[in-house]
Protein backbone atom coordinates (compact mmCIF):
# COMPACT_ATOMS: atom_id res chain seq x y z
CA UNK A 1 0.00 0.00 0.00
CA UNK A 2 1.40 3.40 -0.90
CA UNK A 3 1.96 6.15 1.63
CA UNK A 4 -0.63 8.39 -0.04
CA UNK A 5 -3.31 5.69 0.12
CA UNK A 6 -2.53 5.06 3.79
CA UNK A 7 -2.79 8.78 4.60
CA UNK A 8 -6.14 8.98 2.82
CA UNK A 9 -7.50 5.97 4.73
CA UNK A 10 -6.66 7.28 8.22
CA UNK A 11 -9.42 9.94 8.51
CA UNK A 12 -12.03 7.42 7.31
CA UNK A 13 -10.85 4.86 9.87
CA UNK A 14 -10.92 7.49 12.65
CA UNK A 15 -14.53 8.42 11.86
CA UNK A 16 -15.59 4.78 11.70
CA UNK A 17 -14.12 4.16 15.16
CA UNK A 18 -15.96 7.13 16.67
CA UNK A 19 -13.00 9.49 16.51
CA UNK A 20 -15.16 12.25 15.03
CA UNK A 21 -17.53 12.36 18.01
CA UNK A 22 -16.79 14.30 21.16
CA UNK A 23 -17.91 12.22 24.10
CA UNK A 24 -16.94 12.88 27.69
CA UNK A 25 -15.16 9.89 29.16
CA UNK A 26 -15.69 9.05 32.80
CA UNK A 27 -12.44 9.53 34.61
CA UNK A 28 -11.08 6.95 37.01
CA UNK A 29 -12.71 7.05 40.43
CA UNK A 30 -15.97 8.66 39.37
CA UNK A 31 -17.13 12.22 38.98
CA UNK A 32 -16.62 13.13 42.65
CA UNK A 33 -12.99 11.94 42.64
CA UNK A 34 -10.13 14.43 42.34
CA UNK A 35 -6.87 12.70 41.47
CA UNK A 36 -3.77 14.57 42.54
CA UNK A 37 -0.27 14.37 41.10
CA UNK A 38 2.04 11.77 42.64
CA UNK A 39 3.81 12.98 45.78
CA UNK A 40 7.48 12.34 46.50
CA UNK A 41 9.73 12.88 49.50
CA UNK A 42 13.39 12.14 50.13
CA UNK A 43 14.24 9.43 52.67
CA UNK A 44 17.38 7.75 53.95
CA UNK A 45 17.73 4.10 52.97
CA UNK A 46 19.18 1.35 55.17
CA UNK A 47 22.50 1.49 53.30
CA UNK A 48 22.83 5.23 54.04
CA UNK A 49 22.01 6.43 50.54
CA UNK A 50 19.10 8.68 49.72
CA UNK A 51 15.88 7.16 48.50
CA UNK A 52 12.44 8.33 47.44
CA UNK A 53 9.09 7.81 49.14
CA UNK A 54 6.31 7.98 46.53
CA UNK A 55 2.62 8.28 47.45
CA UNK A 56 -0.40 8.37 45.12
CA UNK A 57 -3.37 10.31 46.46
CA UNK A 58 -6.82 11.49 45.55
CA UNK A 59 -9.76 13.13 47.27
CA UNK A 60 -13.40 12.04 47.12
CA UNK A 61 -15.66 15.11 47.18
CA UNK A 62 -19.36 14.20 46.92
CA UNK A 63 -20.45 17.86 47.37
CA UNK A 64 -20.36 19.49 43.91
CA UNK A 65 -19.64 22.98 45.29
CA UNK A 66 -16.77 21.70 47.39
CA UNK A 67 -15.50 19.74 44.38
CA UNK A 68 -15.44 22.91 42.26
CA UNK A 69 -13.53 24.71 45.01
CA UNK A 70 -11.06 21.81 45.32
CA UNK A 71 -10.34 21.91 41.58
CA UNK A 72 -8.99 25.42 42.07
CA UNK A 73 -6.97 24.44 45.14
CA UNK A 74 -4.92 21.59 43.60
CA UNK A 75 -1.60 23.52 43.89
CA UNK A 76 -2.29 24.17 47.59
CA UNK A 77 -3.15 20.52 48.20
CA UNK A 78 0.06 19.47 46.52
CA UNK A 79 2.19 21.96 48.47
CA UNK A 80 0.64 20.99 51.81
CA UNK A 81 0.80 17.27 51.09
CA UNK A 82 4.44 17.39 50.00
CA UNK A 83 5.39 19.40 53.09
CA UNK A 84 3.59 16.98 55.44
CA UNK A 85 5.08 13.98 53.64
CA UNK A 86 8.61 15.42 53.72
CA UNK A 87 8.35 16.12 57.45
CA UNK A 88 7.21 12.53 58.01
CA UNK A 89 9.90 11.10 55.72
CA UNK A 90 12.68 13.04 57.44
CA UNK A 91 11.99 11.19 60.69
CA UNK A 92 11.33 7.79 59.14
CA UNK A 93 13.58 5.02 60.46
CA UNK A 94 15.30 3.45 57.42
CA UNK A 95 14.69 -0.04 58.81
CA UNK A 96 10.90 0.42 59.02
CA UNK A 97 8.23 0.56 56.31
CA UNK A 98 6.17 3.75 56.03
CA UNK A 99 3.08 3.87 58.24
CA UNK A 100 0.13 4.22 55.85
CA UNK A 101 -2.30 5.02 58.69
CA UNK A 102 -0.15 7.90 59.91
CA UNK A 103 0.33 9.25 56.38
CA UNK A 104 -3.41 9.07 55.73
CA UNK A 105 -4.20 10.86 59.00
CA UNK A 106 -1.73 13.69 58.31
CA UNK A 107 -2.84 14.16 54.71
CA UNK A 108 -6.53 14.11 55.75
CA UNK A 109 -5.76 16.85 58.26
CA UNK A 110 -4.09 18.83 55.47
CA UNK A 111 -7.09 18.21 53.18
CA UNK A 112 -9.48 19.65 55.76
CA UNK A 113 -7.16 22.63 56.34
CA UNK A 114 -6.90 23.51 52.65
CA UNK A 115 -10.66 23.08 52.05
CA UNK A 116 -11.45 25.16 55.12
CA UNK A 117 -13.82 22.50 56.46
CA UNK A 118 -14.36 18.73 56.49
CA UNK A 119 -16.11 17.23 53.47
CA UNK A 120 -13.38 15.68 51.38
CA UNK A 121 -12.20 12.12 52.05
CA UNK A 122 -8.53 11.53 51.33
CA UNK A 123 -7.82 8.30 49.47
CA UNK A 124 -4.37 6.74 49.34
CA UNK A 125 -3.10 4.70 46.43
CA UNK A 126 0.32 3.13 46.18
CA UNK A 127 2.98 3.91 48.78
CA UNK A 128 6.38 3.00 47.37
CA UNK A 129 9.91 3.26 48.77
CA UNK A 130 12.69 3.24 46.23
Amino acid sequence: MSLAALAAALPVAAQASGGGEKTEKKKGGGLSYLQLPTLTATIMRVDGRRGVLTVETGIDLPDADLRAKADLLVPRFRAGFVQALQIYASGLDPANAPNADFIARELQRETDRVLGRPGGKLLLGTILVN
